[in-house]
């Protein structure tokens, strides 16, 4: 079997590379952007960094901001529609999961209108050609969806997120500046943070990790236990480190996928709306308890990675308990909750049942069921 690993064509890095936007938009002759924002970052000027490099180059552009924190079905169909009257040519996604989510489902459906339901995207659709070419801009450190092939949406109608995976979607150029990420509040910072903390530790012990993504992953790993709480304390070093551990983190899972704690974590933003990195910070360290007896060595690596000292000299029992407590750690220094109240005793099998259906599970390293779901989720109510 052949492993595939799919990145941008280019990546930018650093403090100031958003002014690389007005270069590759001229170098590939683009005419206008349609520019995929969120209402915040417009209103808190964040979007406007990226929209006055533009002004400045000459580079027409039209804002789309109908999308919510988790983006619906409308909000891609409204978002379809848009950009089939902005005569525009490219889109720049600015942004967290949420913008660039909803700019892949858009892209995708312009270059594919047969997808136009969007319901039919869900998981590996056969989609035949490579969506509008997209250049994003992360504000947050942590979805890593500027260099993945993943995207998810909400289905308000059957109270459910479903996870889309193509390589057709992928941005052809990613710009990740730290300053575009320094006005995060420290909620949101931790929160995404945590996400990409997830990814990692769960792209590595996926079932389908290897040695390249491996590579990735205990990087990643390292450069959020060292940065998380330092971005989220909003020092440079901290947004810096954080800016690109995520972004590795993504090189990584985008290829070998992830596991049932960003499954149940998808559900639970579904019914509840809950925030999808704080519901993965308490979903992590459960799974990985559960998941412990099908990961060999690797709880070892993460421990190191996570700067826990003398994990040579642990026991198997030891190394695997001390990287579990580092992630709750982690999770408690930067202000995640452990419990969530809205949960009830009622909603569980269907939590259960929704979260066995995502896409992220098969990935999972131990092969969980919808009973051993619901038990998961017990522990966070």
């Amino acid at each position: 079997m052949a492993n595939r690993i799919n990145l941008n064509g280019t990546s930018y890095h650093g403090a100031g590379a958003i002014a690389e936007i007005a270069n590759e938009a001229k170098g590939h002759g683009f005419k206008k952007a349609f520019v995929c924002s969120d209402p915040d970052l417009i209103k808190f000027h964040v979007t406007s960094k990226v929209t006055d490099i533009l002004e400045q180059n000459g580079l027409a552009y039209e804002i789309y901001s109908d999308i919510k924190a988790n983006p619906t079905i409308q909000n891609v169909q409204h978002g379809v529609e848009a950009f089939k009257k902005s005569e525009a040519d490219y889109i720049i996604a600015i942004g967290g999961g949420s913008s660039m989510d909803t700019a892949k489902a858009i892209g995708i459906i312009i270059a594919n209108p047969e997808f136009e339901d969007v319901r039919s995207l869900e998981g590996t659709a056969a989609t035949k050609k490579p969506c509008v070419p997209i250049i994003a801009v992360p504000t947050t450190a942590g979805t890593a969806a500027e260099v993945t092939i993943n995207y998810v949406i909400t289905d308000v109608e059957r109270k459910r997120k479903f996870v889309c995976v193509d390589p057709h979607d992928m941005p052809i150029i990613a710009v990740v500046d730290p300053e575009m990420m320094s006005s995060m509040p420290k909620g949101l910072t931790a929160s995404t943070g945590m996400d990409a903390l997830t990814h990692a530790i769960e792209g590595y012990t996926t079932k389908a990790a290897w040695e390249m993504t491996d590579m990735f992953h205990l990087k990643a790993i390292e450069l959020i236990s060292k940065s998380l709480r330092g971005a989220v304390a909003n020092t440079k070093e901290g947004r810096e480190g954080m800016a690109l551990g995520q972004y590795i983190a993504g090189m990584g899972f985008s290829n070998v996928g992830l596991g049932i704690a960003h499954s149940m974590a998808h559900t639970l933003g579904a019914v509840y709306d809950t925030p999808h990195g704080v519901a993965c910070a308490m979903m992590l360290p459960i799974v990985m308890e559960y998941n412990q007896e099908c990961t060999g060595e690797k709880y070892r690596e993460i421990a190191r990675a996570m700067g826990v000292k003398d994990v040579d000299s642990m026991t198997q029992e030891a190394y695997r308990k001390a990287a579990i407590d580092a992630v709750k750690k982690l999770s408690e220094d930067v202000g995640i909750p452990t419990k969530l109240e809205a949960i009830k005793e009622e909603d569980l099998q269907f939590l259960a049942e929704s979260a066995y259906a995502d896409a992220c599970a098969p990935g999972n390293p131990k092969d969980a069921s919808v009973e051993d779901l619901k038990e998961l989720f017990r522990k966070i109510m």
